[in-house]
């Protein structure tokens, strides 16, 4: 029988990422193709105020550069907009610039863009920068912000994303539910968070909570049939995956029979994979939180930070 429920929405995790090189416009445009309601990429920024699509703050891993992206220039013979991918096909970066230009074109006017904002990003510069890039499309209060969703780790970039993109939708990124109920809840509309940790009972309960509240949740990174199968279940509005056709067409099956199709995938990978057991998830949690608090210091409640007066130009 076709299915009783609403199947999430498919969103490019780094676009088609295992079909083509990670976050860039090839990858991002496979992904479209392919059928994807949205993609999701990362952003730093370089030593020349250029906004990069890239996940890691250096190049070494998937570029034939080397080094970190903020101590780089963009521009000139050396820059890296010379540089391209190590897998193949060779691609170039793509600019957040770039990105923007693909999406405002009519094709594309459907997909929504989910921005991973890195820990490493000084949030009022990016945020300046993004905003220029914006509010330079035309019609973009209409065509192009309302499909751009601010993915934030740190509470540090809330009050400069309130500031200096207000017309953003926001979401928290994560692998803790601890913090996205205490640091979060109150300054996002969406949930972001890591497939493992909503398989635990109080995984359960936060789903709950955020359907109670007309919250959306998304899950990442979800590659295995199984697994969709299970976040089906669960009732979340968005799966990011890298292998978007694979999810497109499950989907399209479980449309046409969803009780047949949802048998086939038992949810016996939730016993025999030690990422959900409970150790597993309390260090990876504990060590995020590490790493994310050491580049901004400690997460504060929003009602304790100071204020962001600065007003984009």
């Amino acid at each position: 029988m076709p299915s009783p429920i609403s199947l999430p929405e498919c969103w490019g995790h780094r676009g088609a990422s295992a079909a083509y090189p990670e976050n860039t416009l090839a990858s991002f445009e496979k992904a479209i193709r392919d059928g994807a309601e949205g993609i999701e990429s990362d952003v730093h920024v370089s030593l020349d105020d250029i906004v990069v699509m890239f996940h890691d703050p250096a190049l070494d891993r998937t570029t034939n550069g080397k080094g970190f992206i903020s101590e780089q220039k963009w521009y000139g013979a050396d820059g890296m907009e010379q540089l391209r991918t190590v897998k193949e096909p060779k691609q170039a970066i793509p600019t957040f610039a770039e990105t923007v230009a693909m999406l405002m074109k009519p094709e594309n006017s459907h997909v929504n863009f989910n921005v991973d904002v890195k820990v490493q990003n000084d949030p009022a510069r990016l945020f300046s920068l993004m905003h220029k890039v914006i509010t330079a499309q035309p019609d973009w209060q209409t065509a192009l912000a309302p499909r751009i969703l601010v993915g934030l780790w740190h509470t540090a970039f809330i009050p400069h994303a309130v500031t200096h993109l207000p017309y953003c939708r926001r979401s928290y990124i994560g692998n803790s539910i601890e913090i996205a109920r205490r640091y979060f809840w109150d300054s996002c509309d969406v949930f972001s968070m890591k497939f493992a940790v909503l398989t635990t009972a109080d995984g359960e309960k936060f789903r709950r909570e955020c359907k109670e509240a007309g919250k959306k949740i998304m899950v990442w990174t979800v590659n295995e049939p199984a697994q969709m199968v299970e976040a089906v279940r669960w009732g979340v509005d968005v799966i990011l995956t890298d292998v978007t056709r694979t999810w497109l067409e499950l989907r399209s099956a479980l449309h046409v029979d969803y009780d047949k199709i949802a048998a086939q995938y038992s949810r016996m990978f939730l016993w025999t994979s030690w990422s959900f057991y409970a150790p597993a998830l309390v260090y990876d949690s504990y060590h995020s939180r590490t790493v994310i608090e050491s580049h901004k210091g400690p997460l504060q409640e929003i009602a304790k930070m100071l204020p962001v007066t600065t007003v984009s130009a």
